[in-house]
């Protein structure tokens, strides 16, 4: 029962990935007794199943997650929330105010159109849209700092094993860095050049993330542009 590749190898549509007992499952299909990827991606084998996560992907929201959203929305109980996702999320005016009447209160004097919001995912099943909330100590209204768009799928290597990446670039380069699961980061520095160089290690770490020795290659990068810039 053989597999054909390596955790995490990049496979292409159509690459045979296994053969005999096992399932196909995201991104994979079935024939006879071989699995086939159908996604550009990373392969990964658990068990007897067999998974590509694409390159590409949309953010699938988990509850707990951490998320930068932007208010597409102001309706009269909350507002409608871009999330990066296949659908948007719904912030109750109830989950900010805690006495709201939709008679009294304008809702875009919190929160307006174009705004982004720090939230977490408070409930999420597939049957409705994402519900959020910025209740806890952090969340609401960013208000400064630039944001960097990546795919979600490689949210995980941005953080890096027990948070070493993320810790890496915020101690090189004096960033505070928020990171979104759904694919968004906030990066605010004390000084624009200090940013941009955020931002340049952060693509740098989508573009390579299927790369062993990263955060090493990523911490010489930062540390050479440092020295150019003296």
């Amino acid at each position: 029962m053989p597999i054909f590749y390596e955790n995490k190898q990049l496979v292409t549509p159509g690459d045979l990935l296994a053969e005999g007992d096992y399932s196909a499952d995201s991104n994979t299909y079935k024939e006879g007794n071989k699995i086939y990827a159908s996604r550009l991606g990373l392969v990964y084998y658990e068990e007897k199943r067999v998974s590509v996560v694409a390159l590409n992907a949309f953010y699938i929201p988990l509850t707990s997650d951490l998320v930068i959203g932007k208010i597409a929305e102001v309706n009269l109980h909350g507002w409608t929330v871009d999330i990066n996702a296949p659908y948007s999320a719904l912030l109750q005016a109830s989950d900010v105010l805690n006495k709201f009447k939709p008679q009294r209160d304008d809702l875009s004097r919190i929160f307006d159109v174009g705004d982004l919001i720090l939230a977490k995912i408070m409930t999420y099943d597939r049957t409705r849209d994402p519900i959020l909330t910025v209740r806890e100590p952090g969340l609401g209204k960013i208000n400064r700092g630039q944001i960097v768009k990546i795919t979600p799928t490689k949210i995980p290597r941005v953080i890096g094993k027990k948070g070493s990446m993320i810790n890496m670039l915020k101690k090189e380069t004096g960033c505070k860095i928020v990171v979104g699961q759904n694919g968004l980061v906030l990066v605010d520095g004390g000084r624009p050049e200090d940013e941009g160089l955020a931002i340049v290690a952060i693509h740098k770490i989508e573009q390579e993330a299927h790369t062993s020795g990263l955060t090493d290659r990523v911490t010489e990068m930062i540390r050479k542009e440092r020295e150019a810039k003296k």
